[in-house]
């Protein structure tokens, strides 16, 4: 499927927002009509206005500022129902927080800046090393939390992804 590309290098942010802004005023038959001129094809009849309208500004969006990478592409597509697609971002998410020796992790509590320094075998904060994230933010915090969770590495599973 050819379609109309935009370079980076030409990017106004401001045109980009107005672009989309008029988006809204475009009755249903003139989003049929942009959609072809962008897509090359027909809108499928079935897809309501207010869809034509989100694909669009995505698709508009995307041409001007980039893409969803590649990962996150086969992650979509590997993807069927609510609940697998869950179950997929969680092992997404959980491989893409492996942490690497050298890695700083800043977290804000109580209005200061904590830094943890990760190392190879363990975790750097105020001079003395922990052997875990979680030791480390009871250290600081002298409350017991899930270390990865506390640093912002790892969030609640939604339901979805529970199921």
């Amino acid at each position: 499927m050819a379609r109309a590309t935009y370079h980076p290098v030409s990017l106004d942010r401001k045109k980009l927002d107005i672009e989309i802004a008029r988006l809204r005023d475009l009755d249903v038959g003139e989003l049929r009509a942009r959609w072809h001129t962008i897509f090359r094809r027909r809108a499928p009849t079935h897809i309501p206005r207010h869809l034509l309208f989100r694909i669009l500004a995505y698709r508009i969006q995307a041409d001007r500022l980039g893409d969803l990478d590649a990962k996150t592409l086969r992650l979509l597509d590997r993807s069927g129902s609510p609940a697998d697609v869950g179950k997929l971002t969680t092992e997404f998410n959980q491989r893409r927080t492996d942490l690497r020796a050298g890695t700083l992790l800043v977290r804000e509590w109580n209005g200061q800046l904590h830094r943890v320094m990760v190392l190879a075998d363990g975790f750097a904060w105020k001079d003395k090393i922990y052997p875990s994230l979680t030791k480390v933010a009871f250290a600081l915090t002298g409350t017991r939390w899930n270390g990865p969770r506390f640093f912002g590495l790892r969030d609640k599973q939604s339901k979805v992804a529970q199921s």
